[in-house]
């Protein structure tokens, strides 16, 4: 698993992938950028107190909250973006693994729903692990552990439907549990490091199919 790892950091830069880099930066900012803006106009709207001072206080306040807050929208968002480009760069990496063994791409509305039906229950499971915040020895072990079995989850699925049948793919998630969450921890290691975080989509396919693969070789599955 950490060959899969240090493979897929090594292949976030090489020319395929950078081709796809300024994308899903792009969307990814801009998707986070749109929920600032959006939350921010919210909480000033709802600051009208009759002491500007106050309110400009309380802005800033809930600026630098809202901050601290968009670290916990980087999963959702990442599901998003992986829903676009996913395909486009698993076959990059499948390729460069065996070029006779690349998979076929999803079609663009089950990609989509696979993407936004996670990207939901990320968005659910993050809000809960920021209200956990303030809950010394719970919100580190809440954050990570619950982005762990998202990441490993949603990221499986969408690589492994590229060669298997989705009830197939339900099975192998099943049995392979622990090894995926394990895989999806690593991933959310990445969350701590800012900016870092915002690679999220591209290293965990580039990640995830090495392990959909080697999970899918070991079930029998003849991939070239």
């Amino acid at each position: 698993m950490l060959d899969a790892a240090a493979a897929a950091a090594g292949q976030i830069f090489t020319p395929p992938f950078r081709n796809v880099l300024w994308k899903t930066l792009g969307l990814t900012l801009a998707l986070l950028a749109l929920v600032w803006i959006g939350l921010e106009k919210l909480i000033v709207a709802s600051l009208s107190l009759p002491y500007p001072w106050l309110t400009t206080i309380l802005s800033l306040v809930s600026g630098a909250g809202l901050f601290i807050g968009l670290a916990f929208l980087v999963t959702p968002v990442s599901f998003l973006v992986a829903g676009f480009f996913f395909d486009e760069l698993a076959e990059h990496v499948e390729s460069e693994i065996d070029p006779n063994g690349v998979g076929r791409a999803l079609p663009f509305k089950d990609a989509t729903r696979v993407a936004v039906e996670f990207s939901a229950v990320a968005l659910i499971v993050n809000l809960i692990a920021l209200l956990l915040l303030l809950v010394p020895g719970v919100n580190a072990i809440a954050f990570f552990g619950a982005n762990a079995y998202l990441f490993g989850r949603g990221y499986f699925e969408l690589a492994a439907l590229r060669y298997a049948p989705p009830a197939e793919v339900r099975r192998l998630r099943k049995t392979n549990e622990l090894r995926l969450f394990v895989a999806g921890l690593i991933m959310a290691g990445m969350l701590a490091i800012p900016l870092i975080n915002l690679l999220t989509p591209l290293f965990g396919t580039a990640f995830m199919v090495r392990i959909a693969r080697s999970i899918l070789q070991r079930n029998g599955y003849r991939l070239a």
